[in-house]
C-alpha cells in the first residue's frame, strides 16, 4: 500500500504543465483530486516516474456563466460544486449528483476535471456530462480544442485525450427553464461507486414529454447515452408501459461487468429501475 518512488512537479499555468507532460512523456501523470490515481499507485497498477500537481494553477479554478452555457474549471472540486448558487439555480441535478459522489472528505478535494477526464466508467460526472451535451476543452502541445463529451469516451480509462493534453474546463448549456432532472444512484453502501445510476433532464409540456436526456453510469465500459430508451417517452405522459419500455431500451444497450456488485442480469435489472426511478422523479420536478 506504499506507491512506489516518483518525481513531484507543480507548475504555475496550464502552458507549463503541458510543456511538462509533453517533455516527460509517458511517465508523467497530472494529478488532480488524486481519488483514482493515488489508490491505483498504491496497489502499483499505476507507476508514474513523474506528478504534474495542476492544484497550482489558479485559471483552473471557479464557476462562470457565458451567454447560456456554464463554464466551470477543471480544478473545481465537488464541494465548490455543492455550495454555488450558479450551480443551484442552473444545474441542480449537477448539484444532486456532487452529493452523491462518495463522502465529504472526498468531495472537498476530488475535482470535476478529474471526475470526467480520466474515463473510469464508474464515476459519476460522465453519463451527467453525455445527459446535459456537455463540452470538454482540451489544452496540449498543439494548441487548443473543443470535444463533445459525447465523442470524450472510448474504452474503459481510454479517452480522447492526446499525449501532453489536458482536460481545463467543461462547458454546459444551460437546459430550459421548467425542465425536470434526477439522478439515481443505487450503491452498496455509503462512498461506493454506482452498481447503476441514471441521469434524466427532460421538459414537458400539457402533460406530455417534449424532450428527453437519458444517461447511464457504471453499465459499460463507457458511459452511455440511452437515445432509444429517451425517443421512446417523448410524446408520453410517462405512464408504466412507457416507463418500462424506456427501462427495456436501456437495458438493451447495457454490458456491465459481473463483479462484487452483482452478476450482469442483476445489474441491468436494478439499471432498468435507476431509469424509470429517474424518469418519474424528472417528471415530478418539470414545470
Amino acid at each position: 500500500m506504499i506507491p512506489g518512488s516518483f518525481s513531484y512537479h507543480r507548475p504555475a499555468s496550464v502552458t507549463d504543465a503541458v510543456k511538462l507532460l509533453a517533455s516527460l512523456g509517458e511517465d508523467a501523470r497530472p494529478l488532480a483530486g488524486g481519488h483514482s490515481l493515488v489508490p491505483m499507485m498504491k496497489l502499483r497498477l499505476a507507476t508514474p516516474a513523474h506528478l504534474v500537481d495542476l492544484h497550482g494553477i489558479a485559471g483552473l479554478k471557479g464557476i462562470s456563466r457565458t451567454g447560456n452555457s456554464i463554464v466551470i474549471g477543471a480544478m473545481t472540486t465537488q464541494h465548490e460544486l455543492l455550495a454555488s448558487d450558479e450551480i443551484a439555480k442552473a444545474l441542480p441535478i449537477l448539484h444532486e449528483t456532487a452529493l452523491l459522489i462518495a463522502d465529504p472528505q472526498v468531495r472537498y478535494r476530488g475535482t470535476i476535471g478529474g471526475n470526467v477526464a480520466n474515463g473510469d466508467p464508474g464515476n459519476d460526472m460522465p453519463a451527467l456530462m453525455l445527459t446535459l451535451g456537455a463540452t470538454y476543452r482540451l489544452e496540449g502541445p498543439s494548441g487548443a480544442r473543443e470535444v463533445a463529451a459525447s465523442e470524450f469516451y472510448q474504452g474503459a480509462y481510454f479517452t480522447a485525450l492526446e499525449p501532453g493534453e489536458i482536460l481545463t474546463s467543461v462547458a454546459i448549456p444551460v437546459p430550459a427553464s421548467g425542465h425536470g432532472y434526477a439522478y439515481e444512484k443505487l450503491k452498496r453502501k455509503v462512498g461506493d461507486y454506482a452498481t447503476a445510476a441514471a441521469a434524466v433532464v427532460l421538459t414537458m409540456a400539457g402533460g406530455k414529454v417534449v424532450s428527453c436526456a437519458i444517461g447511464l453510469t457504471n453499465l459499460h465500459e463507457t458511459p452511455l447515452l440511452a437515445t432509444d430508451a429517451a425517443n421512446a417517452v417523448i410524446g408520453t405522459a410517462l405512464d408504466q408501459a412507457s416507463l418500462k419500455q424506456a427501462a427495456a431500451a436501456s437495458a438493451a444497450i447495457m454490458a456491465p461487468a459481473a463483479d462484487a456488485r452483482g452478476p450482469v442480469e442483476y445489474r441491468k435489472h436494478v439499471g432498468g429501475i435507476m431509469v424509470m426511478r429517474a424518469l418519474e422523479r424528472a417528471k415530478s420536478r418539470a414545470a
